[in-house]
């Protein structure tokens, strides 16, 4: 079963990451070959179905394989021309406010909530909204499934 303190650290992990990628940006071989490498490490593209909507992604909004998901990190991709990589802002800190605690189902769990990103340079927070799911693939490391992005909503009226 997966417990709430795997994916707490599950989580830091994945925010750790993509502050690293930010920092590789300068070196764009090394920045690709670490992105590759996170998102191996933390979604389960290889083990089935992944669906991912990130927060920036309009044309292109559901990235359900493996290349997309790079592609909206680092951008360079031509079929996502869209894509200016949302982790080469850089961001300096990534942190996860659960809302309502993380449900936990045996091999599957769910967490909602809003992270915030700290800009370099500037120090403002971006808030986004979220929801992940995890599963424990075959080797027993936790794998994102679910990728849910997007802004707070903002009433037009």
């Amino acid at each position: 079963m997966i417990t709430k303190e795997e994916v707490l650290k599950a989580q830091k992990a994945w925010g750790d990451s993509i502050i690293r990628i930010g920092e590789l940006k300068n070196d764009r071989n090394a920045c690709l070959r670490y992105a590759s490498d996170v998102v191996d490490q933390f979604y389960g593209y290889e083990q089935g179905e992944v669906l991912f909507k990130p927060t920036r992604a309009r044309e292109v909004p559901f990235r359900t394989n493996r290349e997309a998901a790079l592609s909206y990190f680092v951008g360079g991709n031509r079929d996502y021309h869209e894509d200016t990589g949302f982790a080469l802002q850089p961001w300096t800190a990534v942190r996860f406010d659960n809302a309502g605690g993380i449900a936990i189902r045996g091999e599957i769990a769910l967490a909602m909530g809003n992270y915030f990103f700290t800009e370099a340079g500037t120090g403002a927070e971006k808030q986004v909204e979220y929801t992940f799911g995890y599963f424990r693939d075959d080797e027993g490391l936790l794998r994102i499934c679910l990728h849910h992005s997007s802004v707070p909503f903002t009433p037009t009226m």
